[in-house]
């Protein structure tokens, strides 16, 4: 069973541990140690972390004599941002509701007259 690229980037992106790898990673190319440094996990356990990711396509594996850094691979990240563009317009239009309904509210008080 295949599943859709947009599935598994959103399947990568649900564990907290991968999300900050990616955070770190957004920053410049890094080791599977430096990227396990600020975890309560082992080497192993990054090491899992860092397949997930890789298989999703949200970073990839250099190779540099012994060094084999880690770095943000951006396309996943843009068809996930693609398909929240959707949504996006939904949220503003709510917004704009709110911020009108709050105007109204606040001319409202403003007539007030204290008894």
């Amino acid at each position: 069973m295949t599943t859709d690229p947009l599935t598994t980037t959103f399947s990568a992106l649900a564990d907290p541990t991968r999300r900050a790898i990616l955070a770190r990673l957004s920053l410049g190319e890094a080791t599977v140690n430096e990227l396990a440094k600020p975890f309560d996990i082992s080497l192993q356990a990054v090491s899992r972390h860092l397949k997930v990711l890789e298989g999703a396509g949200l970073i990839s594996r250099g190779r540099e004599a012994q060094w084999r850094p880690c770095r943000l691979e951006a396309l996943p990240l843009r068809d996930v941002d693609g398909w929240l563009q959707r949504y996006r317009k939904l949220w503003e239009q709510s917004f704009d509701k709110m911020d009108a309904y709050l105007a109204e509210l606040t001319k409202g008080k403003g007539n007030e007259r204290p008894s």
